[in-house]
């Protein structure tokens, strides 16, 4: 379907020319998929033609034919075979692939693809393998664990897929050699301390010297561990539980 693919630009991490995006190079040609994350065509029956690879994500996406004859690229959970039928609506079933506002789905159900605005499209759990649950209800908000464990209302008209993003076997694949992430358009990185002073925060010192710092720093200066978050957030109401501790100890 050529008006659901164009050829995607590459800016090779460049903006007006300088690098703004550091270790990003010449990649093979890509094509982009127009995904279809709000779901609007409700209330019509789709049609899985086809399960197919997107070199843009490491999910596969799915392409539907509708009843209408329209066709649209959306995201392929778990389970979600060619020929089954899939449908967005408040009155849709609770089957896998289906999308449905939160306050229509069942406490305990794995969702995908959910919204953060009423009509904005799908903003998270939309990775390979990756899934929120919904934890209750309350007032006009739903309470999803994110795939962080982070708990996160949400407002009860957002819509959301049901199910597991697929190819959860993404995370064991093994690149196998430098060339391939060089086609991916990923150029070598160098460790911080291992450039000199004037190129990164870690860089410098006698001989082979440990970070000479208070703390682990970005090579623009910023603190890289930690509390990072935004002290005072525009959605910090909308959390009502934290995600666990990072790997550094730092608090989340």
């Amino acid at each position: 379907m050529k008006r659901l693919k164009k050829i995607l630009p590459k800016k090779s991490g460049r903006a007006n020319g300088r690098v703004s995006v550091r270790h990003q190079g010449g990649r093979h040609k890509r094509f982009m998929r127009v995904i279809d994350f709000k779901r609007d065509k409700r209330d019509i029956w789709g049609k899985v033609e086809a399960i197919e690879y997107d070199p843009n994500r490491n999910a596969n996406v799915a392409m539907l034919l509708y009843e209408d004859g329209g066709r649209r690229y959306v995201l392929a959970p778990e389970g979600l075979k060619v020929g089954a039928k899939v449908i967005a609506g408040e009155a849709a079933p609770l089957t896998v692939g289906n999308a449905l506002p939160l306050k229509f789905i069942p406490i305990g159900t794995a969702v995908h693809n959910i919204e953060i605005r009423p009509g904005k499209g799908g903003q998270v759990a939309r990775g390979a393998g990756s899934s929120a649950v919904v934890q209750g209800k309350e007032e006009s908000y739903v309470l999803i664990k994110m795939p962080s464990t982070e708990i996160r209302r949400f407002v009860e008209d957002c819509y959301a897929t049901i199910g597991q993003m697929g190819n959860m076997e993404h995370r064991s694949r093994v690149i196998g050699k430098a060339g391939t992430k060089r086609r991916m358009g990923i150029r070598p990185s160098v460790r911080g301390k291992a450039q000199h002073p004037g190129a990164h925060p870690h860089g410098g010192g006698e001989g082979r010297s440990p970070v000479g710092l208070k703390y682990p720093k970005t090579y623009v200066g910023k603190p890289a561990v930690g509390r990072t978050r935004k002290k005072r957030k525009y959605s910090d109401k909308m959390i009502v539980k934290r995600r666990k501790p990072g790997a550094h100890g730092g608090k989340a």
